[in-house]
């Protein structure tokens, strides 16, 4: 089969699958509804009304938003560290955002802005902050290459780990609240984060699209791409920004969801080709409808209990991820 008709075939079977995950989403839960009594909720109003257009929808939608934000900012940032094992998280911003919540917690803020509570803004901006300070400690030096920023945001994500390991141990009343930021969830999800994260969302896809050829002009090398024409250090910052506040934003509504900006960009770029006019977009559409599925499993496995849904992820991620280091070393080797 060709390559136009695979990405074609895989189109319509993301969109197939995508609204059919809302539609589940919409019907399965705690509480046990029937296909009509969801259209009589959503059309007419009654009982059903509320837990479908405030409950269950918004989170469904901020499901996959947050799923594709992910998935976008992993194959950013694999295309930009031209390494499949790269993901959003690499340079830090969930041990920053992790951060900030619990540090929040630990000051025992209560304030909230716009709807948002002082755990959201403090996760948000310090990830934003830390990966910041690791772009410019690594521009600080001779090299300034990509391995640098690489190992600087990995030595500053320990660091914020273990700042916010001793900021538990010291508030383990706290625990139970920080779980949320750890692992992730969407319980607490309403229309509310879906206006916030969708803007910026559709903006960063819109951006990252627009220089796609830019950062295939990337993936030959630096060097390359400079001779070509490509202004290398301004699409690098640009796409290291969008892809850092894609997982910031994510991190801020729904706590740290590992694995998702891994294993959908790799997995894609499989099917339809490197080519980064493609691969973003399809990145972006296949991880919002994992995402969906897997908050799905969340809440529904041991319902009305949920599940955090990094559980889920890490579940499916974890063996992908064996699977794609062994394959990338015999590649190497």
């Amino acid at each position: 089969m060709s390559r136009r008709k695979t990405t074609w075939l895989f189109l319509s079977l993301l969109i197939f699958m995508t609204l059919a995950g809302l539609l589940l989403s919409v019907k399965l839960g705690a509480v046990s509804m029937t296909w009509e009594e969801i259209r009589t909720g959503i059309f007419s109003g009654g009982q059903f009304k509320q837990i479908i257009l405030h409950l269950r929808l918004p989170r469904a939608i901020l499901a996959y938003l947050v799923g594709a934000a992910l998935a976008l900012s992993g194959a950013i940032l694999q295309g930009y560290f031209r390494n499949p094992l790269a993901d959003p998280f690499v340079l830090g911003v969930s041990s920053g955002a992790s951060l900030g919540a619990v540090l929040s917690l630990e000051l025992g803020l209560s304030w909230a802005v716009f709807g948002f509570s002082s755990q959201s803004w403090l996760a948000f901006f310090s990830s934003l902050l830390l990966v910041g300070s690791v772009y410019l400690v690594s521009e600080s030096q001779r090299s300034g290459r990509s391995e640098s920023l690489l190992l600087t945001g990995i030595a500053a994500g320990a660091m914020a780990s273990a700042l916010t390991s001793f900021l538990l141990f010291r508030r383990s009343d706290a625990y139970e609240q920080a779980v949320f930021w750890l692992l992730g969830s969407f319980s607490l999800s309403g229309w509310k984060e879906v206006w916030l994260m969708l803007p910026y969302f559709l903006l960063a896809l819109f951006i990252s699209a627009y220089f796609a050829p830019e950062m295939n002009l990337l993936a030959l090398g630096d060097e390359v791409a400079q001779s070509l024409g490509c202004p290398v250090k301004s699409i690098r910052r640009l796409y290291l920004f969008l892809a850092t506040l894609l997982a910031s934003f994510s991190v801020a509504v729904a706590g740290i969801i590992g694995f998702v900006g891994l294993i959908v960009p790799h997995s894609v770029r499989l099917l339809i080709g490197p080519d980064h006019r493609r691969l973003f977009i399809f990145s972006g559409l296949t991880g919002g409808m994992m995402m969906i599925f897997c908050d799905l499993l969340a809440r529904t496995i041991f319902a009305p209990s949920e599940i955090p849904i990094g559980v889920i992820t890490a579940a499916l991620g974890a063996p992908f991820f064996i699977y794609l280091l062994n394959h990338h070393t015999r590649r190497s080797s």
